[in-house]
């Protein structure tokens, strides 16, 4: 199974509001931190799949030019 960035995202919300629900400091800690985790392995995956997009164009720009 594939990871989307709107499966990280969601785990990242639900990591926000459980922070922001708990009175435990150290369980808002650690709910921050995952959020922080979540929301950087989205981040990453959105980088990812716009590099791709650009090279898929630049190739389709190469292959148009080259006919």
């Amino acid at each position: 199974m594939s990871a989307t960035s709107d499966f990280y995202l969601a785990r990242a919300e639900e990591s926000a509001r459980a922070a922001r629900e708990t009175q435990l400091v150290n369980v808002r800690e650690r709910c921050l931190r995952a959020e922080a985790a979540w929301q950087a392995m989205a981040d990453r995956l959105l980088r990812s799949e716009a590099e791709r997009r650009r090279q898929a164009v630049e190739r389709s720009d190469r292959m148009e030019a080259g006919q």
